[in-house]
């Protein structure tokens, strides 16, 4: 047993080990951080909208709660100071004809209440401002005036939070490896991409970077130097009709960056495939980005995806998504390079060309007959 657990943490070690660092993850965070970013607090406090609903929810259910107990706590302040300066409270022994500025004030606590009453319209009427003070009419005006904002920025950026398009984001998923095998004749690296709703993505589009370090011809090192990858369907990449779990491929052609790779070598290279998908949410027209990313490691030579969809007796088209990321192997070119080779040297062979080993040898004719 001990011996089983020491080889289990031996090989979780080494696979830690052989970990690459990605710039996108799975789910399509992005791992960067930005340092030494001058006045960073002022830009983010000037766009101050966009820092609340960029916030997680805990930060954001802090700042919540904090923003409407510390205005009541504060005007409960106000309001105590406001009876104390016109003697109100009944540590004054106030007259029995004596009109306060707040009737029923008798203590911060009481002030709390009034002020909350106050900033959220309870109104129970036990607590009421009197015409005595105009201090106290401006106070509650103010008060007011100022809840009304709270309430409308604070329950803003909770529905915005809701109703951001990232969400609807998370109801697209993507096949949790990458393939590569022949597709139409050509040796394609393919994806699988679902929408987990039935409402659809309007003018969808789907495309890609490939992400690595190169190197110029001056000596310069660019990290994160990004190549375009065009990413198509067999109706186009533009304006995807997304009912059923659809299978993107990138033809591996000359202009391919995966034209020189092979599958002995795959695993030894350094890239990372970042696939985008870019669409309009039908429900609220609101437009959402999914992002994914596959490293060497999750992209699988000479495989394809297995079947998901069918048509039931009924008549019904259904969707298996047990079978969404599972993979078959199938015969593939070990490269791109030796497929289009293979396709040259049988062209060659319908046209009729020569084979220049054959050697024709004269075979000299002797006569039998004698005169």
């Amino acid at each position: 047993m001990f011996s089983y657990l020491r080889e289990r943490f031996t090989s979780h070690l080494r696979e830690r080990s052989r970990r690459r660092a990605r710039l996108v993850s799975k789910d399509g965070r992005c791992n960067i951080e930005f340092g030494n970013v001058e006045r960073s607090r002022f830009v983010f406090l000037i766009d101050i909208w966009t820092t609340i609903l960029d916030l997680r929810w805990r930060y954001k259910m802090t700042i919540f709660i904090s923003a409407f107990l510390g205005s009541w706590f504060l005007f409960g302040l106000l309001w105590y100071v406001v009876a104390y300066i016109h003697k109100d409270l009944p540590e004054f022994n106030p007259a029995i004809n004596h009109t306060p500025c707040v009737e029923n004030i008798n203590g911060l606590t009481s002030a709390f209440l009034f002020s909350l009453e106050t900033q959220v319209t309870i109104g129970y009427g036990f607590r009421c401002v009197t015409e005595q003070c105009a201090t106290a009419i401006f106070l509650l005006i103010f008060q007011s005036i100022l809840g009304v904002i709270i309430n409308s920025f604070m329950c803003g950026a909770i529905l915005a939070k809701i109703s951001r398009s990232k969400n609807r984001a998370k109801t697209i998923t993507f096949s949790k490896n990458a393939v590569i095998s022949k597709r139409g004749g050509k040796l394609c690296l393919l994806i699988r991409v679902a929408n987990l709703r039935k409402s659809l993505l309007i003018g969808s589009h789907i495309y890609g970077k490939l992400l690595k370090t190169t190197i110029t011809p001056e000596g310069e090192t660019i990290i994160l130097d990004q190549v375009n990858i065009e990413f198509v369907v067999d109706a186009g990449n533009e304006n995807l009709f997304f009912i059923s779990p659809l299978t993107i491929y990138h033809i591996i052609d000359k202009n391919s960056p995966f034209f020189h790779m092979a599958a002995e070598t795959l695993l030894q290279q350094d890239f990372e495939l970042v696939v985008f998908l870019d669409g309009t949410v039908e429900a609220t027209s609101a437009t959402c980005q999914v992002r994914t990313s596959y490293i060497p490691e999750e992209v699988l030579w000479g495989y394809r995806f297995a079947p998901i969809v069918s048509k039931t007796k009924e008549g019904k088209y259904r969707v298996d998504f047990q079978n969404f990321s599972k993979t078959v192997a199938v015969e593939t070119p070990h490269c791109a390079f030796c497929l289009y080779n293979e396709k040259e040297a049988k062209s060659k062979e319908k046209k009729g060309y020569d084979n220049p080993g054959f050697v024709l040898s004269e075979v000299s004719e002797t006569s039998d007959t004698k005169m």
